[in-house]
């Protein structure tokens, strides 16, 4: 056992990857911060980490040892690629593992927020107000409706597909890169104010490259619809929360639903708390049992970097 490399967990991860990991690897669970993982870090080869280890110059000075790191998720924008190769670290990560869920959920949200449920649960709904709600409470279909995904990588282009094929949405897209030979469904690249003026769904699917702060903000949420609606499971850093909030509140926009924050977890005075018309989760889009297994699976091309093999995902 002291001879297999020592590979650092710095959160949560799925049982069955991280079983076979331990197969391989001498295998040290710790969150930052913690004195175990501090006392791995001089010997660690590998590290593993999700969404809030940073890994930058600083924590990479303390790993003499390391040779990758593996991301179990889609974004790296916690990981300092530059520093990492600058000290002859591969960074891999799992950017096809929670496309599927992630759709899924996107599409969720727009239903709930596009359709008045009306639930009802500890007691029926008296005859006269059954019938009124029944008879005043109208949605819409998504057919009817133009989609625009701001961001149309694997996810965007997932969501796309979903609602131009399965539901009959129009969908407009904005993407820094030419994306129409990955589009296997009918989709219209327009620019940015397009994209927000004309789009009763917007949904955002980008990651945090430097500039994205904010990316949209004030002047974006003023060119939507007021029946328009929002959705947010990129990164939180991405959306100005008090401007949606403003936004929601003053009905130029008819909802918003989102996962992700800034900071994350949201502090108590979050700006979009207590607006019935908007949805708010605890980063749980890609949380299916198949995603995130799918996500753990990192480990794999983690030791393949340290057995001198190829990973599958390197970082771009």
């Amino acid at each position: 056992m002291t001879d297999l490399p020592l590979v650092l967990v710095t959160e949560d991860s799925d049982p069955t990857p991280l079983a076979w990991l331990r197969e391989h690897a001498r295998v040290v669970e710790a969150a930052p911060g913690s004195p175990e993982f501090d006392a791995a870090l001089p010997d660690a080869v590998g590290m593993v980490v999700r969404t809030y280890t940073k890994v930058n110059a600083a924590l990479l000075a303390r790993c003499p040892k390391l040779k990758v790191v593996g991301r179990g998720g889609v974004g790296i924008e916690n990981i300092d690629v530059p520093a990492c190769r600058a000290r002859g670290v591969e960074v891999v990560y799992t950017p096809d593992a929670n496309t599927l869920a992630v759709g899924d959920f996107v599409i969720g949200y727009a239903l709930q927020l596009l359709r008045p449920w009306a639930f009802f649960k500890d007691r029926a709904y008296e005859p006269a107000e059954f019938k009124r709600v029944r008879n005043t409470l109208r949605g819409v279909q998504l057919n009817e409706l133009t989609v625009g995904v701001l961001g149309m990588g694997r996810v965007g282009r997932r969501v796309g597909h979903l609602t131009a094929t399965g539901f009959g949405a129009r969908v407009i897209y904005n993407d820094l890169l030419d994306v129409r030979p990955h589009l296997t469904f009918p989709a219209t690249a327009v620019d940015k104010p397009t994209l927000f003026r004309e789009a009763d769904v917007v949904t955002l699917h980008v990651d945090m490259k430097p500039g994205n702060e904010h990316l949209v903000g004030a002047p974006e949420l003023a060119l939507m619809k007021p029946r328009a609606v929002l959705i947010n499971t990129s990164r939180g850093e991405v959306l100005d929360a008090a401007a949606l909030a403003a936004a929601v509140r003053e009905k130029r926009v008819a909802g918003a639903a989102v996962d992700v924050f800034d900071p994350e977890p949201p502090p108590a005075d979050h700006p979009l708390l207590g607006f019935d018309n908007v949805l708010l989760t605890p980063h749980m889009a890609a949380r299916t049992h198949t995603a995130v297994e799918n996500m753990s699976w990192v480990v794999r091309d983690v030791m393949d970097v340290l057995a001198g093999r190829a990973p599958k995902y390197p970082a771009p």
